[in-house]
C-alpha cells in the first residue's frame, strides 16, 4: 500500500502535538505544513512563529503561511502538492469549499470536544468555564460549515476537578493525536463509517472576548472558580484591586478554592488572609485566592502579596472589580 500524501494544517501547541504523531505514522508522508502567519508577541512585539511552524521546520517540512485562501495562487499551490488527505488541527482559518475539495480522500479535522457540543474556536476553555465533567476529541470529515461535518471517531476524556484549560488542552492534544492516527489508518484502508451530527444538540464555543477575562465577583464562588480555571493559563483571569486613596492595581488570578461560607460583605471585598490565601467575598460564598500576578510583576503567593501590599491597612483590604 502506498503511503498517504498528507498536508497538515494547524497553529498552536495542540496542533503541534498532532503533527508530531502524524509525522511518526508509517502509513503516511507529510508533504507540507500550513500554519498561520507569524504574529507579534511579547513586550517587544517581535514576530513569533507558531508552535506548529517551529516543529515543522525542525522536522524539515516545507511551511506555507497564507493569510487566507482568497488568492487563487494559494489554492493552486495547495493543489500542486496533490494531497490525499488534509489533516487539520486548530488551524484558525475557515477553509473554503474549493480548498476542501482538493484532497483526493478528503479533509479531516481533530476537534477538542465531543461534537456536536462546543463547535467553534474555544471548546476546551468553554468546557472548563462551564464546569463540565467530561470533554473529548472528535475526528470529523470537514465541510464548509463550522465544525459541522460527519464524525468518524470520538474519544471521551474526564475533566478532573483540578484541571485548567491548559492541563485539559495537553490531555486532549495527546489523545487527539493518537485518535487522528487511528483515523488515518481507517482512511487508508477505506474502513469508513460516518455518523452525522445531531443538529438539535449543537452548542457553540465562541472565542473568549476580552471583557470575559474580567471576573464578576457577584457570581457564585464555584462559578468564579470554574471561570478562572477555564481562563488559565491564557488569556488569564483578571481583576482590579481598588483601595481608597491608592492607585488601582490590575491583577491576574491563578486558580484557588471556592468556599461555601457566607462572607457577609459586598462582592469583591478582600476580607483578609485565610491561612495562605486572600479571602474574597462573592455573590454567594467566598473565594480563596492563593496566587496572583500584579501588573508588571511575576506571579507570587497571596501571602507575599499581602505582606508587600496590604499589611498595615485596616480590614477590609479593598475591593476587587472589573477594569
Amino acid at each position: 500500500m502506498s503511503k498517504l500524501r498528507i498536508v497538515f494544517m494547524g497553529t498552536p501547541d495542540f496542533a503541534a502535538a498532532v503533527l508530531k504523531e502524524v509525522a511518526a505514522w508509517e502509513g503516511g508522508e507529510v508533504v507540507a505544513v500550513y500554519t498561520q502567519p507569524d504574529r507579534p508577541a511579547g513586550r517587544g512585539k517581535k514576530l513569533k512563529a507558531s508552535a506548529t511552524k517551529e516543529l515543522a521546520l525542525e522536522l524539515g517540512y516545507p511551511v506555507y503561511q497564507p493569510k487566507n485562501f482568497r488568492d487563487d495562487a494559494d489554492v493552486q499551490a495547495l493543489a500542486a502538492l496533490e494531497p490525499d488527505v488534509l489533516v487539520v488541527a486548530a488551524y484558525g482559518l475557515l477553509l473554503p469549499q474549493r480548498v476542501l475539495d482538493i484532497p483526493k480522500l478528503g479533509p479531516y479535522n481533530v476537534h477538542g470536544s465531543l461534537l456536536p457540543q462546543y463547535r467553534g474556536a474555544a471548546p476546551i476553555q468553554r468546557a472548563v468555564m462551564n464546569g463540565d465533567r467530561v470533554s473529548g476529541v472528535t475526528i470529523m470529515k470537514m465541510e464548509a460549515g463550522l465544525d459541522s461535518g460527519p464524525m468518524l471517531l470520538q474519544l471521551a476524556v474526564s475533566i478532573e476537578p483540578e484541571d485548567t484549560a491548559g492541563t485539559l488542552f495537553d490531555t486532549l492534544a495527546e489523545h487527539g493525536a493518537k485518535v487522528m492516527v487511528s483515523a488515518l489508518g481507517m482512511i487508508a484502508e477505506k474502513r469508513l463509517a460516518f455518523v452525522p451530527q445531531n443538529e438539535e444538540l449543537v452548542t457553540h464555543a465562541a472565542k473568549i472576548a476580552p471583557e470575559e477575562e474580567w471576573i464578576d465577583w457577584s457570581m457564585d464562588a464555584k462559578r468564579i472558580h470554574n471561570i478562572i480555571r477555564g481562563l488559565t493559563p491564557a488569556p488569564g483571569a483578571k481583576s482590579t484591586l481598588r483601595i481608597e486613596g491608592k492607585e488601582d492595581l490590575a491583577l491576574r488570578l491563578e486558580p484557588g478554592q471556592p468556599v461555601d461560607q457566607d462572607a457577609n460583605a459586598a462582592p469583591g471585598t478582600v476580607l483578609g488572609m485565610d491561612g495562605d490565601a486572600l479571602l474574597v467575598a462573592c455573590g454567594s460564598g467566598a473565594y480563596r485566592v492563593t496566587a496572583l500576578r500584579p501588573a508588571g510583576k511575576s506571579t507570587m503567593s497571596a501571602k507575599d502579596f499581602f505582606n508587600g501590599r496590604l499589611r498595615g491597612l485596616s480590614a477590609p483590604y479593598g475591593v476587587l472589580g472589573g477594569k
